[in-house]
């Protein structure tokens, strides 16, 4: 089981147990923090993708410790101008373990695909609705209507002739 989550403005893939570096956080040595901010979890067999994110899970972590990165240099310089300027800079970064991931999912599957069927259109319809519902179809619908009224020469029309053709 893994969860997608956001944790202070970066994307984590964390796992049960698994322990990780984060932008430093408010949180004490030895503390419990959560996490809401969750944008997916896989459990096995079913997955929840939340848009933006999946509502009720959680991610539980403890903080381990506070502690500084490895240190970056930043050099400039202008060549022929006798400008140079060396810098380091240390990220203040926390250690935490991933201590549970809550999903607050439903016994539904999340992914459902559904099938759309046609719906027969009424026979007496006014000329002004039937033409404003031919304007929403498609080009590949009017032409099945088209052929199925006996109109000739429909591989070349364009959907504005379709729609004179047929009303």
């Amino acid at each position: 089981m893994y969860a997608i989550v956001e944790i202070s403005g970066k994307q984590f893939k964390v796992e049960k147990k698994q322990k990780l570096f984060v932008n430093r956080l408010e949180a004490a040595e030895g503390k419990k923090v959560s996490f809401e901010n969750v944008l997916m979890i896989n459990d096995g067999s079913k997955f929840s993708v939340g848009s933006p994110k999946v509502s009720g899970a959680q991610v539980d972590a403890k903080v381990l410790k506070h502690l500084k990165s490895d240190k970056v240099i930043v050099f400039k310089k202008k060549r022929r101008k006798g400008y140079k300027v060396k810098n380091g800079h240390r990220q203040a970064i926390t250690q935490i373990e991933i201590s549970d991931i809550l999903t607050g999912m439903t016994k539904k599957s999340p992914i459902k695909k559904t099938v759309a069927t046609k719906k027969a259109e009424p026979k007496k319809a006014s000329a002004k609705k039937e033409s404003q519902d031919l304007s929403s179809m498609s080009v590949a619908q009017l032409k099945t209507l088209a052929k199925d009224k006996g109109i000739t020469g429909i591989s070349s029309m364009k959907k504005a002739d379709l729609i004179k053709a047929l009303s």
